[in-house]
């Protein structure tokens, strides 16, 4: 069945009015409502709520007490209210993260391998420290020994990343983390980031590499909302 391209025009031409949209919203949410409490809610006259009541006509019906509620077009109405939305917010993230200097490959790693280097000299006194705790021998092969490094690991990209968004390697090189919508970095999304890199790295780059997008080479990265830019270029 061919659709009617100028009927589609009009139902999206009612619908660009922020108004509108608004009184749909509060019928979505409440039900039912009297014009009064529409008045109240949206904060306006009653010509203008008539005004755009009467532009609204095919997505609302009365009930018998006289309040007004959504039609069936008006339900199939806020679903489409409510997608636009979401893409919406797609596509601001989308425009905010394209104008980042996204990270090169090579100078994320780079930054790792400063951090690894840094955090390796440290992890060289372990098995010292793992034999004054247990009274015997350890070495970078001890399971316990292994495990307390990587958790060191992560805690060190964690703290570092949530508290600047900068470890001492993406410092020296340069880069930062940020997160894709463009909020502010907390240790809760740096700890997230970190999981993978600390303990899933061989999984995590592989999934990230999949994904083909270039915000995202890891998929930790994806999962917790980060990237990593480039403050140089």
């Amino acid at each position: 069945m061919a659709v009617n391209q100028e009927n589609v025009s009009k139902i999206l031409s009612v619908l660009s009015h922020t108004l509108r949209r608004e009184i749909l919203l509060n019928l979505s949410e409440k039900g039912e409502c009297s014009f009064t409490d529409l008045m109240n809610a949206l904060n306006i006259d009653t010509g203008k709520l008539s005004f755009h009541i009467r532009s609204l006509g095919a997505f609302l019906e009365q009930t018998p007490t006289g309040k007004y509620k959504l039609s069936k077009v008006g339900e199939n109405a806020m679903r489409l209210i409510k997608d636009l939305e979401a893409w919406a917010v797609e596509a601001e993230v989308a425009r905010k993260t394209s104008t980042l200097p996204l990270a090169t490959l090579k100078k994320r790693v780079y930054a790792f391998l400063i951090d690894f280097a840094i955090i390796f000299a440290v992890f060289m006194v372990l098995p010292n420290t793992f034999s004054s705790l247990t009274k015997g021998p350890q070495s970078f092969l001890d399971i316990n020994v292994l495990l307390f490094s990587l958790v060191i690991l992560w805690i060190y990209f964690t703290l570092l990343e949530g508290f600047a968004g900068q470890s001492l390697g993406k410092r020296i090189v340069g880069l930062a983390v940020v997160r894709v919508d463009g909020k502010k970095l907390f240790y809760d999304h740096a700890a997230v980031r970190n999981f993978g890199k600390a303990f899933l790295l061989p999984f995590d780059l592989l999934i990230g590499l999949r994904l083909k997008d270039e915000r995202f080479v890891r998929y930790f990265d994806k999962f917790a909302g980060t990237t990593v830019i480039d403050l140089r270029r």
